[in-house]
């Protein structure tokens, strides 16, 4: 049979409070019936006592009710008002009154009594007292007489009666002291006894366990305190009695955790020292061939391998190349300078992902060449090489003695070679970025030559085919006027190539981009006598070095542009930043043109229009050219902000 569940403490006080509560509102209930039962039959006694008056008054009443003359009927009326007061009391001392309250004793002593005063009312009082109101002269001092004959012995049971509930009431005083003393004695004995209840189930557990607290604070581990109950304390006790022996034991085996806590502490700092040696050697800039040998170098040290070897991955070809090596023989190069990802282990490793490290006393079904075994090897291991989920290779570690590693040094190793892997392909992603930057420079430059000097050059061309017709046909005024525009050509060829040469070798040597544009409006200023005016609105972090180039590169080749074409006295330059874009505006008072009717714009070939577009979009703008002809024209750079606006 399973065991009796413990009683729970809270279920003891709650049963013994609702007990001691049921006791107490008993007696209470009691006092109170009966002290309510004691003001009903003050009540009756005080009519019952009044009863014998009324019967003295109606006797009173008929004696005056003699001498009447006349048709007043005054005491006659009066008497016929005594009688139905009377009743009414009689009636009242039967059924009782609540909402006086009034009630006389139920005992058996005063509804005998009450009985007799009853029946000698109805059977000789009233006959009486009715016959003398009906009658008249000598009739009524007849009933007059009749009524005075019996009215002593009438009274004398009311005063029966009374003496009774007198009693009655005298015996519920005494009852009603009785519970008054008892409910005393209940408060008294009940505090005591809740006293003494509290004291052995709650206040003295609790005591105990307190001591015990204070005892293991002052190191005594082997307190325990005694389980004297199955309830909630019980409980707790035994938990305290738990923790204390559990304490105990591991305070005993405390020298022994922290040894080992400190020697994995100690192999967690190795870790990160090597992982964090390897970081920052791969975020320094070198070729990936620099990178995989230094990367070899620091790993052999760190885990005291004998050699190793990494490898890159071909995805085109599905080969691995040898990149790197150390420690291995010529013949070990030779014969796996290149391997098929089908054709040993390292091939398997790149194409499952999964790291290896294998005993080559019981090679694998995987190694074919075995070149490892060849090599004396004990121990090899292959780890992957990865970059966002592509795999770029593997690198390989060899012991010559058997070593097994760890899953700290395992998980350590593939760490590793992750970061070996954003290394060499950031080291990519420079090259590519570095041989797009010479392609769109390239482009540029292409550009730029293509509608400036080859344009002028297609222009001096005929020019000098002109000028050979004029001179073959002796015109030599014709040939002169040729000539002039050759030298002219020339000219304009000459100051688009200084043009170009200024901007390919623009940079920015001013600390902001505002110091910039002012160099280049004085310096505009200076060479061509056009006077120019520079506002600055609002304010902001500086933008990146290539930005602020790009948009240099646009202000100039506007200034070029006015030079060249717009016949402008006054330049103005606005910049203004806000927290949405920062805008550059150069307007002129020139020529201006008409967008619709001018074919070089239409067909996107006019000198330096078509560059400055491109220029905007590769920063993220937007280049707009406004112009009307014989008002100016206005070029506009818009840049989306990405800085927080400073006040």
């Amino acid at each position: 049979m399973p065991p009796p569940s413990p009683v729970k403490l809270s279920r003891k006080i709650v049963g013994i409070l609702c007990a001691f509560f049921i006791i107490a509102l008993t007696a209470i209930a009691a006092t109170l019936y009966i002290s309510w039962q004691l003001e009903g039959v003050a009540a009756a006694i005080n009519d019952a006592g009044s009863q014998r008056m009324r019967t003295y008054r109606i006797s009173h009443l008929m004696a005056r009710a003699l001498d009447e003359k006349g048709d007043s009927g005054i005491y006659s009326s009066s008497l016929a008002e005594e009688r139905q007061l009377f009743e009414r009391v009689l009636k009242d001392l039967h059924q009782g009154d609540p909402m006086r309250p009034m009630a006389p004793p139920r005992n058996e002593i005063v509804e005998a009594k009450l009985e007799v005063v009853a029946e000698s009312w109805q059977s000789a009082m009233r006959p009486t007292l009715d016959a003398y109101l009906e009658s008249s002269g000598s009739g009524r001092v007849k009933m007059l007489d009749h009524f005075n004959s019996t009215l002593e012995a009438f009274v004398h049971s009311i005063n029966e009666l009374v003496l009774a509930m007198e009693n009655s009431y005298a015996q519920d005083t005494n009852l009603l002291r009785t519970f008054q003393i008892a409910l005393v004695m209940l408060a008294i004995i009940g505090t005591g006894v809740l006293i003494r209840f509290f004291d052995d189930l709650v206040i003295r557990p609790v005591g105990m366990l307190h001591a015990g607290m204070r005892r293991m604070m002052n190191n005594d581990l082997s307190v325990r305190v005694p389980v004297n109950s199955d309830d909630e304390l019980g409980g707790l006790a035994r938990g305290f009695n738990r923790m204390a022996e559990h304490l105990q034991q591991v305070y005993s085996t405390l020298e022994e955790r922290v040894a080992a806590e400190t020697s994995t502490l100690a192999e967690r700092n190795r870790e990160l020292g090597i992982l964090y040696q390897a970081t920052s050697y791969l975020s320094e800039p070198a070729p990936i061939e620099v990178l995989c040998r230094g990367f070899l170098d620091q790993i052999k040290e760190a885990l005291g391998a004998d050699a190793g070897a990494v490898r890159l991955y071909t995805a085109k070809s599905e080969e691995l190349h040898l990149v790197t090596h150390d420690g291995v023989s010529d013949m070990f190069v030779t014969n796996e300078q290149t391997l098929s990802c089908g054709e040993c282990l390292c091939g398997q490793v790149i194409q499952s992902g999964e790291a290896q490290t294998f005993d080559t006393a019981h090679p694998p079904a995987g190694m074919k060449l075995m070149s490892c075994i060849r090599e004396g090897f004990a121990t090899a291991t292959a780890f992957t090489i990865m970059h966002d989920k592509t795999k770029l290779g593997v690198y390989n570690l060899y012991f010559r003695r058997q070593q097994s590693l760890s899953e700290g040094e395992k998980h350590l190793l593939e760490t590793l070679g992750q970061h070996l892997g954003v290394a060499i392909e950031n080291v990519r992603l420079k090259a590519r970025e570095k041989e797009l930057a010479i392609s769109e420079e390239r482009n540029l430059l292409a550009q730029e030559l293509h509608d400036s000097i080859a344009q002028g050059l297609a222009f001096l061309n005929i020019q000098v085919q002109l000028l050979q017709d004029s001179l073959r046909k002796g015109r030599v005024e014709e040939a002169m006027q040729t000539a002039g525009q050759l030298r002219e050509g020339v000219q304009e060829s000459y100051d688009d190539v200084r043009e170009l040469l200024v901007h390919f070798r623009t940079r920015m040597h001013q600390a902001d981009l505002e110091s910039a544009i002012e160099a280049a409006l004085e310096k505009f200023e200076g060479q061509t006598g056009i006077r120019t005016e520079f506002t600055c609105h609002g304010s902001g972090l500086p933008l990146e070095p290539g930005d602020e180039i790009q948009i240099m590169h646009i202000v100039q080749e506007s200034l070029s542009n006015i030079r060249k074409h717009a016949q402008a006295t006054r330049v103005t330059v606005r910049l203004e930043r806000n927290l949405t874009e920062l805008q550059v505006a150069v307007r002129d008072n020139g020529a201006g043109f008409d967008p619709e009717t001018e074919p070089n714009l239409k067909s996107d070939r006019h000198v330096g229009l078509k560059i400055m577009r491109e220029r905007a979009h590769r920063i993220g703008g937007e280049c707009r050219i406004a112009s009307q002809a014989g008002v100016g024209t206005s070029v506009t750079l818009r840049l989306p902000s990405v800085t927080k606006e400073v006040e």
